[in-house]
């Protein structure tokens, strides 16, 4: 496998996410995805496996129980 094969481009992830490229870079500055940096031109990029993931996620949301609230 190529290196380049490993990692997607902010539009690449955007399109694999099914959100905009704006949302991808919102998501990489508050830590929800971690971004790298291309060596020579500095383009963000995402390693295919943690978008993978982070679709997966996404696809398959974990259930919240809501908070108890106690009478005041």
């Amino acid at each position: 496998m190529n290196a380049t094969d490993e990692y997607l481009l902010v539009n690449q992830t955007a399109e694999l996410l099914s959100v905009s490229a704006n949302t991808v870079r919102a998501w990489a500055s508050t830590g929800k995805l971690q971004e790298y940096r291309h060596p020579v031109n500095n383009y963000r990029l995402f390693r295919k496996a943690e978008v993978e993931a982070l679709l997966q996620q996404i696809e398959n949301p974990t259930p919240v129980t809501p908070a108890i609230r106690k009478a005041k």
